[in-house]
């Protein structure tokens, strides 16, 4: 059956890159100090934004999980700007995503995706951060940051940070990974090739992808597969960037959030950034793409070719391994306490 062939073909060109991202995610988890984030973040003004955007933009969390992290750093001292500003970048992209992304939509896609992120919190948080008033020091007690990793004290913190991206992070983008790969394999097989050629590309169909990202909850990770069947589907590559940056950036419990704790002018700023740059973005890499002749396609060609089905298979495998609770509980687990 063509449907069950591209799915399993699919499976094969994101297993390996996503365990490799995940693999990546677990150390940095283990051994990035939240309190560095706490100490760098607390002045307003331009450094911490970029800072925070730099500091936020290989994160391994969603748009969901970024949120207590956020308000912990913002309730440790943060400035507003250098929270709207990691409140962005680390959803939009991660090592997790940026794996995944060359594997199923090649290296133009995945330099774009983290370029524009943080072009996309360094201009949200300027503008929330205009005119901010320093912060009284929090009492000098630094606040946990949530969910976020903790130093590094012993010599199994590394197996800590992997049994978190296997299991508790794996856990959370799941659903939207099998939807995500359900959906790219379904347009690859039933939805012709000239269907959306005539309303897919432009100002349009940017805005449209913005309308239906922010109100998602999806990680970035997660966000990959469906941009590659938006791909297949013929929907030019810039409205599939605009809406790898617009899904993962927001969801309504961000939106909220952002209102209750920022204030209204940074919610402006938050939603009219994410909106106005990543339709911009859209639509240069659309031009780029028509002036240098570049081609993008969904599933990297050259993958198959560089890694061998036997380590595909095994990457597979193991993902199957990590996202069934029982098997993940006593195998992967007892192997990372170890």
């Amino acid at each position: 059956m063509d449907f069950a062939a591209n799915l399993y073909r699919l499976s094969l060109d994101a297993a390996p890159l996503l365990v490799l991202g995940l693999t990546l995610a677990g150390l940095m988890k283990a051994w990035l100090p939240s309190s560095l984030l706490e100490r760098q973040l607390g002045k307003p003004g331009i450094g911490s934004v970029i800072k925070a955007a730099l500091l936020g933009a290989p994160m391994p969390l969603c748009s969901c999980g970024v949120l207590p992290v956020a308000m912990g750093l913002r309730r440790a001292g943060a400035s507003k700007g250098a929270t709207v500003s990691f409140l962005i970048s680390t959803p939009e992209t991660g090592v997790d995503s940026i794996a995944l992304s060359y594997g199923l939509l090649g290296p133009i896609m995945t330099i774009a995706r983290p370029i524009v992120a943080i072009v996309n919190a360094i201009a949200a948080g300027l503008l929330t951060g205009w005119h901010e008033a320093p912060r009284p020091s929090p009492g000098g007690v630094d606040r946990p940051c949530c969910s976020k990793s903790q130093p590094a004290d012993t010599g199994s913190s590394w197996r800590q940070g992997l049994h978190y991206t296997f299991g508790r992070l794996l856990q959370d983008m799941l659903p939207w990974l099998l939807i995500g790969m359900l959906f790219a394999a379904a347009v690859q097989t039933f939805v012709p090739s000239e269907w959306l050629t005539e309303w897919a590309r432009g100002p349009l169909a940017m805005i449209a992808m913005v309308l239906v990202g922010i109100p998602m909850y999806i990680c970035a990770s997660a966000s990959t597969p469906i941009a590659a069947g938006l791909l297949l589907a013929g929907v030019s590559p810039g409205a599939v960037l605009v809406f790898m940056l617009a899904g993962p950036a927001s969801n309504i419990a961000a939106v909220g959030m952002v209102h209750k704790e920022l204030g209204r002018r940074a919610l402006l700023a938050y939603l009219g950034t994410v909106s106005a740059i990543s339709i911009a973005a859209g639509l240069i890499l659309d031009e780029l793409i028509a002036v240098f002749g570049w081609q993008i396609s969904a599933g990297h060609s050259h993958q198959h070719a560089m890694l061998p089905q036997w380590l595909s298979l095994i990457a597979l495998l193991l993902l199957a391994l990590a996202a069934i609770k029982p098997l993940r509980e006593h195998t992967l687990s007892r192997w990372l306490s170890a």
